[in-house]
């Protein structure tokens, strides 16, 4: 069976998407996975490392950008359609996933248009405004939390939760691990979080009577790379930084505490693997989606919240020494945070998918 993998741009879109990719090509000897995005998405970036083909379409977002850009991306729109078309028709495939983001859009209505089976997956609490729009043109809309269902028909609507990569479960890298340091994972999402990477700093100097204990590792983005890196060493803690984690899932491992922003991909990641975690919604989140996807951790019991508003050096250092001196408590969050996480949701769409073209809708 061939599948197209629409969207992209972020890691959150992209992440699960790769989950999804994985699953599908293992369900079946002879199956492919073609991914559609943009060539300003991270999916160009990332999918040149992996083995999943990747094909361009020229669209931009709508949201955020002025009267007379608007009109240029709307006017921009046919020639995005006609592209995604030409794609469909090269590639034949019998499903097309659209994972939210720019190109989405435009290739699951090509696909509607071709006949094409179609199904799209919502990564958060509140649906992106892409989603919203395609929900009339889908045949089985993916859902990651039980609380996502109002926005969208129930009939064709499915709990699956969020697909986390393979890699997360099964490791190959080897980190040292130190039983007598507290381990700190801390990112911002694929980019970095600059927010985020201030107050760690301002934190460090609060938090030097534990520096012993301490161990970072620390996904910082370019931009803030040797920043970080330099007050790390400066403040003589112990700590991995990097850019970007190409293995990531060796990091989550050996967490003991997670500091993130809580995009859909990270909520999943943490309920997956039952961590501890200290969240710090993005501010100007379509939707304020990150607010309410930390919101619904925190009324569960499986994390802690700073606003970004509220977050300086001291806000979280306080957080960390908390969490640090009560064991039982990350104990309690890792345990009510296990009660979202779904390691098989990946292979539940796939599932899903081989019924919706069997059952030749």
């Amino acid at each position: 069976m061939r599948c197209v993998i629409a969207g992209g741009g972020t890691g959150g879109h992209l992440f699960p998407a790769m989950a999804v990719a994985e699953a599908f090509m293992e369900r079946e000897m002879g199956n492919e996975v073609l991914f559609v995005g943009t060539e300003k998405g991270l999916e160009a970036r990332i999918l040149t490392k992996r083995r999943f083909p990747l094909r361009m379409i020229r669209v931009e977002p709508i949201k955020g950008k002025s009267f007379l850009k608007r009109l240029k991306v709307l006017l921009d729109i046919p020639r995005a359609l006609r592209e995604a078309l030409i794609i469909l028709k090269e590639f034949h495939p019998q499903v097309v996933l659209g994972v939210g983001g720019y190109a989405s859009g435009p290739t699951l209505i090509a696909a509607y248009l071709l006949g094409i089976h179609r199904a799209i997956h919502e990564q958060n609490v509140i649906p992106g405004m892409t989603n919203r729009i395609l929900k009339w043109f889908s045949q089985r809309i993916f859902i990651s939390f039980e609380e996502t269902k109002r926005f969208f028909p129930q009939r064709k609507t499915i709990l699956t939760g969020n697909p986390i990569r393979k890699e997360f479960f099964i490791s190959n890298s080897i980190v040292e691990k130190k039983e007598d340091r507290f381990n700190i994972l801390i990112f911002g999402g694929s980019l970095g979080a600059h927010r985020i990477n201030l107050a760690v700093i301002e934190a460090l100097d609060i938090l030097h009577g534990l520096r012993s204990k301490l161990r970072f590792f620390h996904q910082t983005g370019n931009d803030d790379f040797e920043h970080v890196s330099k007050a790390y060493k400066e403040k003589g803690f112990d700590a991995e930084v990097a850019p970007f984690f190409d293995d990531m899932a060796t990091r989550y491992q050996m967490a003991d505490l997670v500091i993130c922003r809580s995009g859909a991909s990270s909520v999943a990641e943490i309920g997956a693997l039952g961590k501890a975690a200290i969240l710090i919604p993005y501010p100007y989140a379509a939707n304020n989606h990150q607010l309410m996807n930390a919101k619904m951790l925190v009324e569960m019991g499986g994390a802690s919240m700073i606003l970004d508003k509220e977050l300086n050096g001291l806000s979280l250092s306080r957080a960390i020494i908390h969490l640090y001196e009560h064991p039982e408590e990350r104990e309690r969050m890792a345990e009510a945070v296990r009660k979202i996480g779904r390691p098989k949701a990946a292979e539940e769409i796939v599932e899903q998918c081989y019924a919706l073209v069997e059952a030749q809708y």
